[in-house]
């Protein structure tokens, strides 16, 4: 029997107005100076200054990087370590959803290790922990903040490398809803559908166990329910906490069961397009599991009964073919675009779709493991 290990940071802020409560918990870790880690769209729309008057108020020392591209770039990572060693930074503040986060995290991995970022693609290939992360979340989606996985792009191959790495889990993760009240409806749907995604591979996953499916289920729940109204109306508070405790819950699951070729197939157009990481895996979903189905029907009958079927009766494949409509509903309904052609994919691009979504660190996660011609043809139903 083979041991599981369930990876969460130590300390998780959750609630309404709980970002106010972060300096407590950085004082008492000792820590002296921040590299914030941001975008410049947070920057200017204010949510980022929600955070830094925090730090403000209880005199907690601050140097903002806020250059982070929406996929951020092996660039991105050494610029900030540039920036944290000439400030003479010892923690990180990420403020932001999976961009920034994924950016800190590989801010804070070279600081401790060292060398060139991208020698740490794959799994857990450094040796010593991050400095310190602080992951403030601000869209209910990626989970980074709670996971052992960052993305990183190669601006010269056009890859986006994946590291699964467990010293780079944050210290402390903020799921706060006030700070994600307003935004945008596509943003809010991508994020959510990000999320939706996390949970669906990590229970059909090889790697799930009961632990995860349970959190996995809950969120599925949490998803249907309520990502409809957070994308409807923007300062819907109930529905953006409500994704936040989703949010959370996703990650937990698929930090620890793993994830597949949604996420592998779903990097490579993000690579090569510089899309919505979000909006290429809710167009992926409901194709790949449509495949998963034929070799694990029985991991959606769950599924299933968590969104509503009474299942009482039905087969395996009733229940799968039940899950991947309802999943190609709700993207309807929350707006995702339903052709790649739509957002720029060519066919001219899909050999090295394929063949880089067979080297990505997800892949293995799979239930089976599809041949090129297979994964050509995946992305051939929606080009």
């Amino acid at each position: 029997m083979s041991t599981k290990v369930f990876y969460v940071p130590s300390v998780n802020l959750m609630g309404r107005g709980c970002v106010k409560d972060i300096a407590p918990y950085i004082q008492e870790l000792g820590l002296k100076k921040a590299l914030v880690v941001t975008d410049k769209f947070l920057m200017k729309s204010g949510i980022a200054k929600k955070v830094l008057d925090v730090l403000e108020a209880a005199h907690i020392p601050y140097i903002v990087y806020d250059d982070v591209k929406p996929n951020p770039t092996c660039a991105n990572v050494h610029d900030g370590v540039q920036v944290l060693e000439r400030e003479e930074c010892d923690f990180l503040i990420s403020i932001g959803g999976g961009s920034p986060q994924d950016a800190a995290k590989g801010i804070g991995i070279l600081a401790t290790n060292g060398g060139h970022i991208k020698q740490y693609e794959g799994l857990h290939m450094t040796k010593h922990r991050s400095l310190p992360i602080i992951a403030v979340n601000t869209t209910a989606g990626t989970s980074a903040e709670v996971t052992i996985n960052y993305v990183i792009t190669d601006e010269e191959r056009k890859v986006k490398m994946v590291m699964v790495d467990k010293n780079s889990l944050a210290t402390i993760s903020v799921n706060d809803p006030e700070l994600m009240l307003g935004k945008p409806a596509d943003l809010t749907a991508a994020t959510g559908m990000d999320a939706l995604t996390h949970v669906i591979e990590a229970l059909v996953t090889p790697g799930a166990y009961p632990v995860t499916d349970a959190v996995a289920l809950a969120a599925v729940k949490l998803i249907f329910d309520y990502l409809p109204r957070a994308v409807k109306d923007g300062q819907d508070i109930e529905a953006r906490e409500q994704m936040v405790y989703a949010v959370f819950l996703g990650g937990m699951a698929f930090n620890n069961a793993g994830l597949g070729y949604v996420h592998a197939m779903a990097h490579q157009l993000g690579g090569v397009y510089d899309l919505p990481h979000g909006v290429c895996n809710a167009m992926l979903l409901p194709i790949v599991e449509e495949e998963n189905a034929k070799h694990v029907p029985h991991r959606f009958r769950p599924i299933a009964k968590t969104i509503g079927l009474d299942d009482h009766g039905k087969t395996d494949e009733e229940c799968a073919a039940y899950v991947i409509e309802a999943m190609k509903r709700l993207s309807k309904e929350v707006g995702i675009p339903s052709k790649l052609s739509e957002i720029g994919v060519t066919e001219a691009d899909l050999d090295l779709l394929a063949e880089n979504s067979m080297k990505d660190a997800c892949a293995p996660g799979n239930p089976f493991i599809p041949t090129k011609e297979e994964v050509i043809e995946m992305f051939k139903k929606i080009i």
